[in-house]
């Protein structure tokens, strides 16, 4: 499998994604809605919080940025 415009498994091109994201999140354990929104793009292969601020009533705004591997068919 190559990133960046090879053939994969099946035939499906994969290729490799910059994702950048904003999410405001509620109260609570943070992996689960990260994965969530990060699996909306794609696999995953690394990410990070590059930002995070606390918001009233216990929320959080987080800034995510992410690499991850796309498959078209």
């Amino acid at each position: 499998m190559t990133a960046g415009g090879g053939q994969g498994m099946g035939g499906a091109t994969m290729r490799l994604q910059r994702v950048s994201l904003e999410l405001i999140l509620e109260p609570g354990p943070l992996l689960d809605p990260i994965e969530k929104a990060l699996a909306q793009h794609g696999s995953p292969l690394r990410w990070a919080i590059t930002a995070c601020t606390a918001l009233p009533g216990g929320q959080r705004w987080i800034r995510l940025e992410a690499m991850a591997l796309h498959g078209a068919p």
